[in-house]
C-alpha cells in the first residue's frame, strides 16, 4: 500500500485532524532533545481511546510498519525516535483521569495524563494523597516516566516507579487488549498480585512488547509537614557510611546528591539534599537536629541554604536540573545507571574525569531509591545543538560514562541505542536469549520501535 493510501487509512481511524505525514509536522517527532542523530518519521498519529490504538496496530501489522509510541518525548535518550521509520503514536489524546481511589489508594488514568495534569487534580480535589513525581518537567507523561523505572519523588521510601505500577492495558503488537495485574481478574486496579506478574516485562522494554493505553499508580499519604537538610561533603568516600546513617531514619523521605564545577562556589563539594517529614514542627526541628549530628559524624556539614535555593529544591517536581544548560546551548544529556551503593564514590571520580576529558564541567547528582539498595548516578552533559562537534562531544562522553557504570556493576538506564548494545553485550547469554524469543512471540513482524534492545 503506497504512503497516501496508508495515511488515508489512518485518517479513518483518527480523524483527519489528528493524523499526518506532511514534512512539518513530522519534523518534532524526528528527534529528541538529546544528542541523538534525528530519524525521518513516516506518519504522526493521535489516538484517542483504546480501540484506535488497536486499529493503528492491526494496520501497521499488514502493511509491516514500525509503531514507535511517544508520551512527552522527553527522554533524552533516542527512545522514541524512529530508528527504520513509521508511525510516531502521539498519546497526549488519552489523558483522562479515570478513577482516583481513596482507600487503596491508586490514581487509574490513561497512557496520555501529564504528571502536572495527576498532580495538580490531587492537590486540588484529594489533597491528602500525593502521587510519585519525577525530576522533570511537569509535561512528562506519568506513562512514560514508570515504565522506563523512572525515579524521583518518593523513591528513597518505595523504590523506583515503575516498583509502584498495580496494572496495565496494553495493546500487544498483535492488535489484542490485554490487562495485567489485579485487573485482569478484578474491578479494582490495587495490585500486581497474587497471579503471575507480566507487567515487568513492559518496563525498560521501551515500546518493543506493546503500547500501554491505561494504568494504575500507587499514592500515598501527604505528609503535613516537610522541609529539606542541606549539608556538604568533600571527599565521596565518605558518601555510603553517610548515606546509610542517613537512611536509618524513618523521617527521610528522599535524598539526592548532586555535585558540580558550575558555578564556581560549588566546585570541591558533595551536596546532600535530604528531605524530611513529620506530623508537626516541633517533629522536623528534632529530626532537624538529629540530621546534623550525622551529618557532622560522617565528615559532612551542614550547609544554610539561601532562599532561592531551597524553594527550588523543595518545588515538585523539582526544576534544579535547569542548571544543566547552564552554556545556554540548549542541549542537556545524561547518562544513567541504577549502581551498588558501594561503587558511588570510584564512580563521581571517575565520571567527572570522563567531563573533562570531553571540555565539559562536571555535572553529577545520585537519588536514593528503596533505602539503600539502589543508587541512581546520573551524569549531565550541556552542550550547544548549533555545534556539531558539541554534540558529538556529548555522544562520546556518554558512551564512555555507561561503558563506566557497566565496569562498576551497575546497569545503565533508560539507555540509547549504543548503550544498549552495550548491555547486551554483557548480559546473561540465556537472558538474551529468552528476550529474543518474547520478542519474536509477541511481535512476530517486527513492528513494535524496532531497533530497540536488539539481540543480533
Amino acid at each position: 500500500m503506497n504512503q497516501e493510501k496508508i495515511i488515508t487509512k489512518l485518517e479513518e481511524i483518527v480523524g483527519k485532524d489528528f493524523a499526518s505525514n506532511k514534512e512539518e509536522d513530522l519534523y518534532i517527532y524526528s528527534q529528541d532533545p538529546g544528542a541523538s542523530e534525528p530519524r525521518p518519521a513516516n506518519y504522526v498519529i493521535m489516538p484517542e481511546n483504546v480501540e484506535e490504538v488497536q486499529k493503528i496496530v492491526q494496520l501497521a501489522n499488514k502493511e509491516q510498519i514500525p509503531v514507535i509510541p511517544m508520551g512527552g518525548g522527553l527522554t533524552l535518550s533516542g527512545l522514541i525516535i524512529p530508528v527504520k521509520g513509521g508511525i510516531v503514536m502521539d498519546m497526549k489524546r488519552m489523558n483522562k483521569i479515570i478513577e482516583i481511589n481513596e482507600f487503596s489508594r491508586y490514581a487509574l488514568i490513561e497512557a496520555g495524563v501529564t504528571t502536572g495534569q495527576l498532580l495538580s487534580h490531587l492537590n486540588k480535589q484529594y489533597p491528602n494523597l500525593q502521587p510519585p513525581i519525577p525530576d522533570a518537567p511537569p509535561s512528562a507523561t506519568v506513562a512514560g516516566n514508570v515504565l522506563i523505572h523512572g525515579s524521583g519523588y518518593l523513591s528513597q521510601r518505595h523504590g523506583d516507579h515503575g516498583a509502584m505500577i498495580n496494572g496495565l492495558e496494553v495493546v500487544l503488537p498483535n492488535g489484542d487488549i490485554c490487562k495485567l495485574g489485579s485487573c485482569a481478574t478484578s474491578d479494582y486496579w490495587f495490585s500486581r498480585g497474587p497471579i503471575p506478574d507480566f507487567i515487568g516485562m513492559f518496563i525498560s522494554s521501551f515500546g518493543i512488547m506493546g503500547i500501554i493505553t491505561k494504568l494504575s499508580l500507587k499514592l500515598y499519604p501527604k505528609p503535613k509537614f516537610r522541609d529539606i537538610i542541606f549539608g556538604m561533603l568533600k571527599d565521596p568516600k565518605d558518601l555510603p557510611n553517610l548515606l546509610l546513617s542517613v537512611t536509618k531514619q524513618r523521617f527521610t523521605e528522599d535524598l539526592l546528591l548532586g555535585m558540580q564545577d558550575k558555578p564556581d562556589w560549588m566546585k570541591g563539594y558533595i551536596f546532600i539534599m535530604t528531605y524530611i517529614t513529620g506530623d508537626t514542627q516541633e517533629e522536623i526541628d528534632q529530626h532537624t537536629k538529629l540530621l546534623k549530628k550525622i551529618y557532622r559524624k560522617n565528615n559532612a556539614r551542614f550547609m544554610n541554604a539561601p532562599d532561592k535555593m531551597h524553594k527550588i529544591y523543595m518545588e515538585k517536581p523539582i526544576f534544579a536540573a535547569g542548571a544543566a544548560d547552564y552554556r545556554k546551548g540548549g542541549g542537556f544529556e545524561y547518562v544513567g545507571a541504577f549502581m551498588p551503593l558501594e561503587k558511588i564514590p570510584e564512580a563521581y571520580l571517575k565520571a567527572a574525569e570522563i567531563s573533562k576529558k570531553y571540555g565539559i564541567p562536571p555535572t553529577i547528582g545520585s537519588r536514593l531509591m528503596s533505602g539503600t539498595h539502589t543508587i541512581i548516578l546520573f551524569v549531565s552533559y550541556s552542550f550547544n545543538r548549533a555545534n556539531p562537534k558539541d554534540m558529538e562531544n556529548a555522544r562520546n562522553a556518554l558512551h564512555e560514562t555507561n561503558e563506566l557504570a557497566l565496569e562498576l556493576g551497575g546497569i545503565p538506564w533508560k539507555v540509547e541505542f549504543a548503550g544498549q548494545q552495550l548491555v547486551l553485550e554483557k548480559m546473561d547469554p540465556n537472558y538474551k536469549k529468552l528476550l529474543k524469543t518474547l520478542k519474536n512471540t509477541l511481535d512476530p513482524n517486527g513492528i513494535m520501535n524496532p531497533g530497540n534492545w536488539e539481540v543480533k
